[in-house]
């Protein structure tokens, strides 16, 4: 991965004399995403050529207006790794800032798709945008292109009456409903992060969890109970794939409990003597069980949590 300061020069060139080039913010890499990847991905083997994938960071959206700028659905590391699953050969992250944001269209595409890329053919979506305030689009590409010795493919957007878009998804993550959000993921909506230590309370209560903080930069799903995977990358053999398990996953501050910080609580079904703490886990929510509610005495906490635990064990069976 090459992350670009100034574009000119920056970076390691692609190995092939031309290239493939998709664009994007690419926030979650949802099934619209990964029709462009996939579609460069077949021009680019028909020519034997490498297919790049650029993306920007920050989020254009975080620059100019930090108090409207998204949650985000994966970080960097994630959506990198996403997108070279989607088919991405090279993934070029071009650091957003206002000096690059000034560039116009002609500028953009000169510098980063002629210039750096050397591409031959550019897929995008019908609505894509780029340069200075928006003003190019894919007629303004096309014919950039047609000069400068690249093809501009623009595709339809993808989802039917309700096209595939990161906002539809963010959408639907915090609202709870995790089964409409992997309908246009292609795969679970997950948080990801490295476990802390809580409070102990569940494991006195003979539910221990693992305890991930919910950072504040990441779209995460409304409060409530949720069947879910459980993956453990650092609990994995050397170059192995990670641990797989079964929760019952609590998002949220659980009300029962005063002063508790929002997070995600994973119980991992029918393991004893399972240690977390610090690894590196990956939280997959198949379904939403029920919404977040307060219990007036631990019994009742109790009961209902063993209920969960039952739902999340036949679902996820």
């Amino acid at each position: 991965m090459a992350i670009w300061r100034d574009v000119k020069g920056a970076g390691s060139a692609p190995s092939t004399s031309s290239t493939v080039v998709t664009i994007g913010t690419f926030d979650g890499v949802h099934l619209g995403h990964q029709t462009l990847l996939a579609r460069a991905r077949e021009v680019a083997d028909a020519a034997g050529e490498q297919v790049v994938a650029v993306t920007f960071d920050p989020h254009p959206i975080a620059v100019f207006a930090p108090d409207r700028a998204p949650r985000l659905l994966s970080d960097l590391e994630r959506r990198v790794e996403l997108l070279h699953e989607g088919g991405a050969d090279e993934v070029r992250v071009l650091a957003f800032d206002r000096a690059m944001a000034a560039w116009s269209p002609d500028e953009f595409a000169q510098r980063v798709l002629v210039d750096d890329l050397r591409a031959s053919h550019v897929v995008v979506g019908q609505n894509f945008t780029y340069g200075s305030k928006a003003a190019g689009d894919v007629v303004c590409l096309a014919a950039f292109g047609a000069d400068h010795g690249f093809v501009t493919e623009a595709l339809e957007l993808a989802g039917g009456s309700e096209e595939y878009s990161s906002t539809l998804v963010r959408r639907l993550v915090e609202s709870g409903d995790v089964v409409g959000a992997a309908a246009v993921l292609g795969r679970p909506a997950e948080v990801n992060g490295v476990v802390a230590r809580g409070e102990q309370r569940g494991r006195e209560l003979g539910f221990p969890t693992a305890n991930v903080p919910v950072p504040e930069a990441q779209a995460t799903p409304a409060d409530g109970v949720y069947a879910a995977w459980v993956l453990d990358f650092d609990g994995a053999a050397s170059g192995g794939s990670p641990e797989r398990w079964p929760a019952a996953v609590s998002v949220g501050d659980n009300p029962t409990f005063e002063g508790v910080s929002r997070r995600v609580e994973s119980y991992v079904i029918d393991r004893t003597g399972l240690d977390l703490y610090g690894h590196r886990i990956r939280v997959e929510l198949v379904e939403r069980l029920r919404g977040m509610e307060a219990y007036e005495s631990l019994e009742a906490l109790v009961e209902q949590m063993h209920a969960d635990v039952d739902r999340a064990r036949a679902i996820l069976a």
